[in-house]
């Protein structure tokens, strides 16, 4: 009897639901302390997590409020996180060893050097997270979202939490559900795995851990932690960061390149748009939007269980939209071997945040828009025709003059016999427009006929491939 019953035991483990009636079956007919030892090994089957089935009730955020418990589901082998120091690491990240019940902090020093462990404890069940409610800690990369200090039931939380955004993209595409994971404090001093998901540290440690927490901090959580300080996957970390920048320059390219970097699948199981839908959507765009100009910076790099995430400062601008941001690339790799994006998340910068992504852009853009404004100088003063209208776009204007042949026959008859002598320019001011840049600088002019002036020179200058073209030129006297 025994045996039956040990083999609707293993049934029921393996996951099929009508094993637990066979089993019920089998321990009726199990006669004195042998039934209750079978009905004990069943219950310690439960107990230890290697039934599957899955835990049912409301979850109110975070994860630690779970009602009632039915069948509880398998625990799949644990996530061993392997990294190491790379050059597009983090500066700072955390990461949670749930097999050891300790949370480490992590800076980027060239090495890498772990700089603080701390005592946590994680969810009451063994296993990565598959469906909510079953008081697992899931495994992955996440990011810190926003920070609690009011509201807090103290017993469970502490007077401190920061949420993640479990469920991540590669979470959404592998089914898994449920949601309110917090890295959270306590009202009491905590056990190891006390919790229903949430990462608990005692109240006084998560008060001093605050001040290196913040929005989109990086939080690995691994069944364990095996990190070395040598910068041993930097080249896996190099190719993503090159992998962003031609993702990024496809993009303001309008270039149906673009679509290849994605894997359409996964793509549409990791949000809440197809990727049907994405591509259409961009392909209008890319179709009535003269310029798109996406700028990444900052891209770092860290690795999660059968995925990499990138994430960046991205910096997005065309004649509709100017917006700055974090973005967020989650890669897998297809068939083939190759690294495809198949989910993304974006967070708003802050208004301090992007006007800091402004200047920053308007930094790097001066560079390019001197090298344009020297050029078109220069070939002014030589009367270099077809270099000169080279910097204009098709439907430009100068003065009272519209479209390239206009300016052109302008200059034509003005430099058959009054060559430029004298073209000076002074310092140059660049500032954002709806149509690309305006640039204004002061300008001194002298011909072979002895005429000369010295007036403010305005000018519109638009996105075009790699560079910029003017579209607009205006001149005051001073």
């Amino acid at each position: 009897m025994w045996g039956k019953m040990h083999a609707s035991l293993l049934t029921f483990g393996k996951g099929c639901v009508c094993a637990l009636s066979e089993a019920r079956q089998a321990l009726a007919r199990v006669p004195g302390m042998c039934a209750l030892a079978c009905a004990g090994a069943l219950l310690l089957m439960l107990s230890d997590g290697q039934a599957q089935g899955r835990i049912v009730g409301q979850v109110v955020t975070p994860a630690e409020a779970v009602l009632t418990t039915t069948a509880v589901s398998a625990a799949p082998p644990g996530w061993l996180a392997q990294f190491a120091g790379n050059p597009a690491g983090p500066p700072l990240f955390l990461a949670v060893n749930k097999q050891a019940q300790e949370l480490y902090v992590f800076e980027q020093k060239s090495p890498l050097a772990l700089v603080e462990k701390i005592t946590c404890t994680t969810g009451e069940r063994e296993g990565d997270k598959l469906v909510e409610g079953d008081l697992r800690t899931p495994e992955g990369v996440y990011f810190i979202q926003h920070r609690l200090s009011s509201g807090l039931d103290y017993k469970d939380y502490g007077t401190l939490a920061h949420t993640l955004n479990y469920p991540n993209p590669v979470d959404r595409i592998k089914g898994k559900t449920g949601g309110g994971i917090w890295i959270h404090g306590r009202g009491h001093q905590i056990t190891p795995r006390e919790t229903k998901g949430c990462v608990a540290l005692n109240n006084d440690a998560i008060l001093e851990l605050d001040k290196r927490l913040a929005r989109n901090l990086p939080v690995l959580i691994a069944h364990s932690v095996d990190w070395r300080p040598e910068d041993t996957n930097a080249a896996e970390a190099e190719k993503l960061v090159h992998l962003v920048d031609d993702w990024a320059r496809a993009w303001s390219s309008r270039s149906d390149a673009f679509f290849d970097f994605f894997d359409a699948e996964k793509f549409t199981k990791s949000g809440d748009e197809s990727f049907q839908a994405f591509k259409a959507h961009k392909v209008n765009l890319f179709r009535n939007l003269p310029w798109i100009q996406v700028s990444a910076h900052n891209v770092r790099a860290l690795p999660g269980p059968d995925y990499w995430v990138t994430w960046f400062e991205q910096y997005y601008r065309s004649p509709s939209l100017t917006s700055g941001g974090i973005k967020r690339l989650y890669w897998m790799k297809d068939a083939a071997g190759q690294w495809r994006v198949v989910g993304n998340e974006w967070v708003d910068a802050d208004s301090e945040s992007l006007r800091a992504m402004e200047a920053r852009y308007l930094l790097d853009s001066l560079q390019q828009v001197r090298e344009l404004v020297d050029a078109w100088r220069e070939s002014w003063l030589k009367a270099d025709l077809e270099r000169y209208m080279s910097f204009y776009g098709d439907g430009a204007s100068q003065g009272g003059r519209y479209g390239k042949q206009a300016i052109k026959d302008h200059k034509v008859g003005i430099w058959t016999d009054k060559r430029p002598t004298k073209v000076d320019l002074g310092a140059l001011d660049v500032k954002l427009h709806p149509q690309g840049l305006v640039v204004g600088f002061s300008q001194e002019y002298e011909d072979a006929k002895g005429y000369k002036d010295k007036g403010y020179k305005t000018l519109v200058v638009q996105p075009h491939g790699v560079g910029w073209k003017i579209i607009s030129e205006d001149w005051r006297a001073m």
